[in-house]
């Protein structure tokens, strides 16, 4: 049996759906003086949010890094050379390696 996987987006519009569902849901039942109609949308309003805090939880933001990935060693040394042909040119080391890090976060953000 294959499972498919839903996005986070997708999960927030069902609930966002559910949400509002439920809220006309209570509204209707309140004005007809049914307790137990709008008790069950309120549960299932709350079902709903509580799904999409838990699929928030255990899913990882879009552009976070794999810190389980390993490295590029090759992409590494040709950094590492790059840098170092830099320096031998006259480049402040300091500022370089500077440059190096902000280019990765940069890279890793979008």
């Amino acid at each position: 049996m294959a499972t498919t996987a839903v996005s986070t987006r997708a999960v927030r519009r069902v609930v966002l759906a559910v949400c509002v569902g439920g809220i006309v849901g209570m509204i209707v039942a309140s004005v007809n003086d049914n307790d137990g109609a709008a008790l069950t949308f309120g549960l299932m309003t709350t079902v709903a949010v509580v799904c999409l805090v838990v699929a928030t939880a255990v899913t990882r933001p879009v552009g976070a890094v794999d810190r389980t990935a390993p490295v590029d060693e090759a992409q590494a040394a040709r950094v590492e050379d790059l840098v170092g042909g830099l320096v031998a040119a006259g480049a402040d080391e300091q500022a370089v390696r500077s440059l190096v890090r902000e280019a990765v976060r940069l890279g890793r953000t979008t």
